[in-house]
This record gives C-alpha cells, sequence and structure tokens, in this order.
C-alpha cells in the first residue's frame, strides 16, 4: 500500500520536481488521481510568431545565454539534441541570427489554461545577501543545516511509471516511514539536526525568506562572501505566512510583500517564531562553488538574472525557452522578453505560472518582492514536440 495521498503543495523556488504529502490510500486511486492532475493543467495551441507580444522587439542575447546554459543540460536528450548542436554552431550572436535560428528551429505554442485562460500569475524572486559565520554566537545564532542523513526521498516513480518526477520524503521510525520533522519540530527542539549545522546567520526573517528564494549569498564575519544552494527539503507543502498576516488582520493585503513582511516580523518578534512555524516546510541547504555565475535551478545549470523562470514542469518542459508578455512590478508598462524555463518552486502551480529571477542584491530583491503580474506565455518547442491538446486528455 502506497504510504502518501498526493496533495497538491505550495512552497517557493526550491529546484525540485513538486513535492506532496500522504495518508493511506490504495495505489490505484493515488495513480488516477495524480495522472488526472498532470493531464488538466494547460493545452498548448501552435501559433504564428506575429502572435508573439513583443516579439520582433525583445533583445534577444541575454536569453541566447540562458539557452545555451539549458543545452548543457538537454543536448543529450532525443528532442533537442539537433537544435543544441545546431545552436552550438552559431557564431553570429545578434539579433536577426538569433531570431532567425529560434523561427527556423522552434514553434511556437500558445499555453492556455484548461478553463479557457491565457492570463495566469508571474511573480518574482531573487538572490539574497545575509550576514553569517561559520560559529554560532550570540550575534549569528539562527542555523542553515545540510541535509541530513535520516531524510529519506523515495521516488515514486520507481514503482509507478505513471509518478514519474514525483518524491516523498519522509524518515523511519522503526520499520515505519512517517512524515520528516516539520518546520516547528525543528524550531523547538534543534537537537533533532544537531551536527547538521552548516552556517549561522544574525536574522531570522531573512533566514526563513532565504529559505523560500532557495539560494543565496552568506557575508561571513572573516569577510569572505559565499554562495549556498538549495540541497533538499523536509517534503512538506508550502504555507504562506503573508496570507496568514491578513487573515489574521495583521497586514492589509497590499501589504503583504515581502518587504512588508519583513518589517513586519521586526516590528512583532515576539509573535515571529509562531506564525513561522505555520508554514512546516523547511528547506536544507549545501555550499557551492563561488565561481558559478549565479544560482543553481532545478535544471541544473546557473540561472540568468532577467531571463530565467521557474514554471510547473507539469506544463512547461524544463530547459524549454519561454516567451513572456507580462508587465513590470507595480506597473502597466510592458515586460515582454524570451525566458528560459530552468527552475522550479513547489509554490509555483498551473498551467500559465512563472516566478522571474530578478538577480542578486537589493534592487533585484525589490522588484521581485513586489512582482505579483498578470502575465501570458509561449513556450517555443524544437519542431518534433507533441504538444498536449485537449483532444488528447
Amino acid at each position: 500500500m502506497l504510504l502518501l495521498v498526493l496533495l497538491t503543495a505550495c512552497a517557493s523556488n526550491a529546484p525540485e520536481p513538486p513535492e506532496k504529502i500522504v495518508q493511506p490510500v490504495e495505489p490505484k486511486e493515488t495513480v488516477q488521481e495524480t495522472v488526472k492532475e498532470k493531464s488538466l493543467l494547460s493545452t498548448h495551441i501552435p501559433v504564428q510568431w506575429s502572435d508573439l507580444t513583443g516579439w520582433r522587439e525583445d533583445d534577444l542575447r541575454p536569453a541566447w545565454q540562458a539557452f545555451l546554459q539549458s543545452c548543457n543540460a538537454l543536448k543529450n536528450r532525443p528532442l533537442w539534441q539537433e537544435t543544441c548542436i545546431a545552436a552550438s554552431f552559431l557564431h553570429s550572436a545578434d539579433n536577426d541570427s538569433l531570431r532567425n535560428f529560434f523561427e527556423k528551429n522552434f514553434t511556437p505554442y500558445r499555453i492556455v489554461s484548461t478553463d479557457g485562460s491565457e492570463e495566469g500569475l508571474v511573480t518574482g524572486y531573487y538572490e539574497p545577501l545575509l550576514r553569517g559565520s561559520r560559529q554560532s554566537s550570540q550575534r549569528y545564532r539562527y542555523p542553515l543545516y545540510a541535509a541530513p542523513d535520516e531524510l529519506l526521498i523515495i521516488d515514486l516513480g520507481e514503482l509507478y511509471p505513471e509518478l514519474k518526477d514525483l518524491r516523498l520524503r519522509g524518515r523511519l521510525d522503526g520499520r515505519k516511514v512517517v512524515p520528516f520533522y516539520s518546520r516547528a519540530d525543528i524550531m523547538n527542539n534543534p537537537a533533532i539536526l544537531n551536527g547538521y549545522e552548516l552556517l549561522w546567520v544574525d536574522d531570522e526573517v531573512e533566514l526563513f525568506f532565504l529559505q523560500i528564494q532557495g539560494s543565496g549569498r552568506i557575508e561571513l564575519d572573516t569577510g569572505e562572501t559565499i554562495k549556498i544552494g538549495f540541497a533538499d527539503q523536509n517534503g512538506y507543502p508550502y504555507n504562506s505566512i503573508g496570507r496568514i498576516l491578513v487573515q489574521q488582520g495583521e497586514l492589509p493585503l497590499e501589504k503583504a510583500s515581502m518587504q512588508g513582511i519583513k518589517q513586519w516580523g521586526q516590528q512583532n518578534p515576539d509573535k515571529l517564531p509562531a506564525l513561522l512555524q505555520q508554514n512546516a516546510r523547511f528547506v536544507f541547504f549545501r555550499e557551492l562553488p563561488g565561481d558559478l555565475s549565479g544560482p543553481i535551478g532545478a535544471l541544473g545549470v546557473p540561472l540568468t538574472a532577467g531571463r530565467s523562470i521557474a514554471i510547473d514542469p507539469r506544463s512547461i518542459p524544463q530547459g524549454a525557452p519561454v516567451f513572456l508578455a507580462t508587465t513590470w512590478p507595480n506597473s502597466s508598462k510592458p515586460l515582454n522578453r524570451l525566458m528560459v524555463a530552468q527552475d522550479t518552486g513547489g509554490a509555483i502551480k498551473g498551467g500559465i505560472r512563472a516566478d522571474f529571477f530578478w538577480g542578486y542584491g537589493p534592487e533585484a530583491g525589490n522588484q521581485a518582492g513586489k512582482m505579483k503580474q498578470q502575465g501570458k506565455m509561449w513556450i517555443l518547442m524544437p519542431h518534433g514536440y507533441t504538444a498536449p491538446q485537449l483532444a488528447q486528455q
């Protein structure tokens, strides 16, 4: 009997396939429900290049570099092999050459949700900078943890091909697999993770948002700055603390941004731990090589500021170029540009859903924290791609 019922999970940009939580059910029911969930996200409709809002005006050169990063992960896959080989031989990277390359080697598909909607939510994320130390102290007392050996990862696809890319997290309790420790468990009993402390930082709210972003940089008390990235997570769905603050009347909806939540935390330190514990999801980290150009996304390649997005891989294939038509944060100014799907996140759910990677630093954080726009999306796929259509579902 399968131990877990697959429920829709929310989370940040932790780079990985969607995670689920469980109750006892029959395997057949679980398979059917999951297949149904995977088949009802979106339809891909082939269109003309002229249908892509702003396609002719975009500067494609930054996206080209991001696409070449994707090819490092995709080049041995049959669908992508020919296209990535052709990309490696393109020596002229001016806009006319790049536009001609995409129009010659790809077909654009409009993404339409199964309810008929052509617009969805576009949010933002970034690479934050925190202050920390390799030693705990009164100032640096909030630990980042490496993934513990006790954490089990169960790949359901090995048992049920219909559940490919779905994984469960847990731990052993005697001979039983039980859910791993929640955030509340860990905060109330830090001894659970003794020995897995990676670093310590000086701000609990910033650490919480670091877990939401999935990667960042730590400026150590020695003067060194290091990069850290997502290693794993405890298997629980993400629960938005901003939504909780709005429901409790602590914040008005228009102030429930990252900046507003941080300010609330500074003003209400006594209430903060109880609030954070309502998000059971907990992220573990690893130290990354310092020479990386950006954080590593779910595709396994460095992200490109302003050109990488996190998507729901049940709707958009990882690594694919995606043309996005949206607006700048808190603005009606058009933001139409070619992006590349290189990341995922537990909160990134749905056929038309994207998380826009703004890059590193305070300005990137400012843009990411404000971004909650509507947008349209088109995926660009190599010839030979079989698009999911309503008639096939």
